[in-house]
């Protein structure tokens, strides 16, 4: 009886202990059904940072470092606040590992490019590294004495700094030169060869400073048949202000003449750009900027006819219209939405009674008649007489005069009457390239006569025609480059789509021109005259 006792125990012993085991595997089975489930939004979570190219972990533990890259990332090399259009094509390329490409600083343009960037490729090509000349004293448009100041007194012009301002003294003499203002520093900088240097470290803060610096005085410029406005800012600095008059897809109507069109404030910014992406550097840095009507002109303007002209419209919205010789009228007004207002912000030159300029009559000048024809509309031989005229009868002024020629044809422009130059560099330096507010009104359509002076005179600057027929190749095409040059400026788009793909297809007709030239000249070189020697 004892026997079957313990056998009956034993058995039991044995069921209970694999009852318990089986308990235990179940329990573990059912722990590792159940967790999964309950780890899915993290196990989610984590798949993301590794399609940005961020290594996935504990978000906790590995923040603090991942999130100053991703700082350094989206900022690095940007405008900050200002950059509606810092996302740029291909801004964050995808290495091939799956890792972000690197950002890298260039100190070109409006800000650091990527290494997808089409732009920074561009300014890497040989044909935008060849060396300028060796800029001399005497090449420089200001020889700074370190122990004399700058007084804005000397310079008795309401262009250069507000009247209550004129007895302060501008931070340069004994002062180093890295507290000097932007502006100060970018008319210093200015030399014989150019405007401002191809890789400019100044550029990004000259634009950021133009888009937001706080405005101390608004008046109107004198002169001029449009409404524009000379801004002060508190480091002294100065620009010309063009407001929005057209929205970005209205184009000229055709029955307007030339002289008669509007000023777009986004050409300006374009032509700053486009000018930049030729190698010529003549045009002073422009940006867009949203000004407030109310209190960043009305209240604080010293100007009494601009005061005068300003209303408050039937939509309750902000206006003005100032006094100039067309569309300032409350016809013609400009509005704010209900104060705000785009416009072009425009670095000024030198004041003229420090540096002088010398303004001069264009040979290819239009007649600004309604029914008047020029000279050179009549005479298919007019290039000829031009050749013999000082002082296009020696020296580049002529292919300077076509390089000119060239930027307005693509942009649209009609209105250039006059050119300026500083007339301390005499004849030996380059053209500027200044009031570009009647480009790009038209993409339906072209404007051959523009062509004229490139036409007539078959002649062509060397690194000028390399870099249009680079620009017209797929990697460097013209439209993809000026789309990513615009998408860093505050009112971004600039240009619509159909201006863009006119500008390929102007290039293309430019290009045609310079090739009925060569094809009827009997050597090449008295078409693509050299002006880079060995390097190219």
């Amino acid at each position: 009886m004892r026997r079957r006792l313990q056998t009956l125990f034993q058995r039991k012993f044995k069921v209970s202990l694999l009852f318990l085991v089986l308990l235990a595997l179940l329990v573990h089975l059912a722990m590792d059904l159940a967790l999964p489930a309950a780890r899915g939004p993290c196990g989610c979570d984590a798949k993301a940072p590794k399609a940005s190219g961020v290594p996935s972990g504990n978000p906790v533990l590995a923040g603090p470092k991942k999130l100053s890259l991703r700082i350094l990332q989206d900022f690095s090399g940007s405008n900050g606040s200002l950059e509606k259009g810092s996302q740029l094509q291909g801004a964050r390329p995808q290495a091939r590992d799956g890792k972000p490409g690197d950002r890298h600083q260039r100190g070109e343009g409006n800000a650091g490019r990527t290494e997808g960037s089409k732009l920074a490729a561009l300014f890497e090509h040989p044909l935008y590294n060849i060396p300028m000349p060796e800029v001399t004293e005497k090449d420089k448009l200001f020889v700074v004495n370190p122990m004399e100041k700058f007084s804005l007194r000397s310079s008795g012009s309401d262009e250069w700094v507000s009247s209550s301002k004129a007895e302060t003294l501008l931070p340069t003499g004994k002062t180093a030169y890295d507290t000097y203002p932007t502006w100060l520093k970018f008319h210093v900088g200015i030399n014989r060869y150019e405007l401002y240097p191809r890789r400019d470290p100044l550029m990004p803060t000259l634009l950021r400073d133009l888009a937001t610096q706080r405005i101390v005085s608004s008046v109107q410029k004198s002169g001029g048949t449009q409404l524009k406005l000379i801004m002060t800012f508190p480091n002294y600095g100065q620009a010309l202000f063009k407001p929005m008059k057209q929205t970005r897809d209205q184009e000229t109507p055709v029955d307007f003449f030339y002289f008669s069109d509007f000023e777009r404030h986004n050409a300006e910014i374009a032509a700053f750009h486009l000018d930049r992406i030729l190698d010529f550097r003549r045009i002073p840095p422009v940006s867009g900027r949203l000004v407030n009507i109310t209190k960043e002109i009305r209240d604080i303007t010293t100007d009494k006819k601009l005061a005068k002209t300003f209303f408050i419209s039937p939509a309750g919205n902000v206006c003005f219209y100032g006094e100039c010789s067309y569309y300032c009228s409350t016809e013609h007004a400009l509005c704010g939405k209900p104060d705000r207002l785009e416009g072009s912000v425009a670095a000024l030159l030198p004041d003229k009674t420090l540096a002088k300029r010398r303004s001069w009559r264009s040979p290819w000048r239009r007649s600004y008649h309604k029914s008047k024809k020029a000279e050179w509309e009549l005479n298919p031989n007019y290039c000829a007489q031009v050749r013999d005229t000082p002082p296009y009868d020696r020296g580049h002024r002529l292919l300077d005069l076509i390089d000119m020629t060239v930027l307005d044809f693509l942009m649209g422009n009609m209105d250039r009457h006059h050119y300026e130059t500083f007339e301390k560099f005499g004849n030996d330096t380059f053209l500027l390239h200044l009031d570009n507010g009647r480009g790009f009104g038209t993409h339906s359509r072209d404007e051959p006569s523009i062509l004229a002076p490139l036409r007539q005179c078959c002649s062509i600057k060397k690194s000028t025609y390399l870099r249009l027929q680079l620009l017209a190749t797929q990697p460097y095409r013209l439209s993809d480059l000026l789309r990513e040059a615009l998408a860093t400026d505050p009112l971004a788009p600039i240009l619509t789509e159909p201006h863009l793909r006119a500008l390929d297809r102007r290039l293309a007709k430019v290009l045609a021109t310079v090739g009925r030239c060569l094809a009827g000249a009997a050597r090449r070189d008295e078409v693509v005259v050299d002006d880079v020697g060995s390097w190219v």
